[in-house]
């Protein structure tokens, strides 16, 4: 389980393509305290490191995961936001998230308003349904607030901290990004089918 807080900004350093995806991510935490089979959260998807260096994991990521997501756009250089996972006692500062991606959304629009950046995404329609005003979504792994919401788009707000400790700030229209809805809206829309 994670927050949704990113706590490092990774950069994929190489991809190896055969029969799943092995990617080398660089990352600022300390890989010494990391255990091979950890999950760790990258761009939203929870990824189990299966190799350690100093100042790199590996993972590997099957093709399933691959076709849900947007790592299918991963490549050298890229920058990913990263979570590790959450310990008893630890500060739940964002919202629960699984690292399990429902889908993935685009960005549709983009504005400055004061400091703050306004963001407008479409959902895929089968996931519509389950994003609510005032509600949160993970977006790269990112917990948000969503402002409004209008058939499958929704807005979000990026502050200048988000910004500067995520991805965020290199986002642009047209970007892909994973998305996952909060656990008790799909839980919620799950007890109302059954009434």
């Amino acid at each position: 389980m994670f927050t949704g807080i990113v706590t490092d900004k990774g950069t994929i350093r190489g991809i190896e393509r055969r029969g799943d995806l092995r990617a080398r991510i660089g990352t600022a935490y300390d890989t010494a305290g990391i255990q091979i089979g950890a999950s760790i959260a990258c761009d939203g998807v929870c990824l189990t490191a299966v190799a350690l260096g100093d100042g790199w994991f590996d993972v590997d990521v099957s093709a399933e995961t691959v076709s849900k997501t947007n790592l299918d756009a991963w490549a050298e250089g890229r920058r990913v936001n990263l979570e590790r996972a959450l310990r008893v006692g630890d500060e739940l500062g964002g919202h629960i998230v699984s690292g399990h991606v429902d889908g993935v959304a685009e960005i549709t629009a983009m504005h400055d308003e004061g400091d703050s950046t306004r963001v407008t995404l479409r959902a895929p329609d089968t996931l519509a349904r389950f994003i609510a005003p005032k509600g949160s979504v993970a977006l790269n792994g990112t917990s948000l607030t969503v402002n409004e919401v209008d058939g499958a788009s929704f807005g979000i707000n990026f502050i200048p901290h988000t910004k500067a400790v995520t991805t965020w700030g290199e986002a642009r229209v047209g970007d892909r990004v994973n998305l996952e809805i909060d656990t008790l809206a799909r839980y919620v829309a799950r007890l109302a089918e059954s009434l």
